[in-house]
């Protein structure tokens, strides 16, 4: 039980993070929005971003159920709609070869840190549906050790996604050079048909609760 809740919970949504985040979209966000900043400032601005983008996510795995609660919606409905949020973006992502994020904005500023980068780049629209399905799974655990497990095994993706984003971000430049643009827009398209089947789950998780309750 143990073991099973630790795959589940921290490599499923490891890797539903990483697919819908999709890190590699925000090199070339990074890059120019960054331009002709110092390293220093850079890498603050990587950080930066991936600490807003972690207390988001963990906001909405903390509350999510409390605001689900508050506005009357069952958790069915809340995976389908997510489901549909998900696929949606993938498609974009497959079929017109545009990422969920933002492009970036030709007004500079000095800090990009939390708009647009942390939010809606690497916790948008998406993530949150995500991170609060994965929070509603949790609630629906048979008992109280359990469900802390979960929660506790969800936190660590959060910040193991967060900490590869981090990573990524800081040598983001080396990496645009290398792969090029056709390279990112292949890999693009692979993450949003995986992004598509995150999608499909999710409602057919949505579907299966509704059938149950029912």
């Amino acid at each position: 039980m143990i073991k099973a809740l630790y795959l589940q919970f921290f490599f499923g949504g490891l890797v539903s993070l990483l697919v819908i985040t999709n890190p590699l979209s925000k090199i070339p966000l990074f890059v120019s929005l960054t331009q002709g900043m110092s390293e220093l400032r850079r890498a603050h601005q990587a950080r930066m971003a991936c600490v807003y983008a972690a207390a988001i996510m963990l906001v909405s795995l903390l509350a999510g159920n409390v605001i689900l609660g508050a506005f009357g919606i069952s958790y069915g409905a809340l995976r389908i709609a997510g489901g549909f949020v998900v696929a949606t973006l993938g498609y974009r992502m497959l079929f017109l070869s545009q990422d969920p994020g933002m492009t970036p904005s030709t007004k500079r500023r000095e800090d990009y840190s939390f708009f647009p980068l942390a939010m809606p780049g690497i916790s948008g629209p998406g993530t949150i549906a995500v991170v609060i399905g994965m929070a509603t799974e949790i609630a629906e655990l048979d008992n109280h050790t359990a469900r802390l497990l979960a929660l506790g095994m969800t936190t660590l993706a959060i910040f193991a996604t967060c900490a590869g984003i981090f990573l990524l971000l800081r040598s983001a430049g080396w990496i645009a050079q290398r792969i090029g643009r056709a390279g990112t827009e292949v890999l693009g398209r692979l993450m949003g048909f995986l992004l598509i089947c995150v999608g499909v789950q999710f409602i057919g998780s949505g579907i299966r609760t509704f059938m149950a309750g029912s």
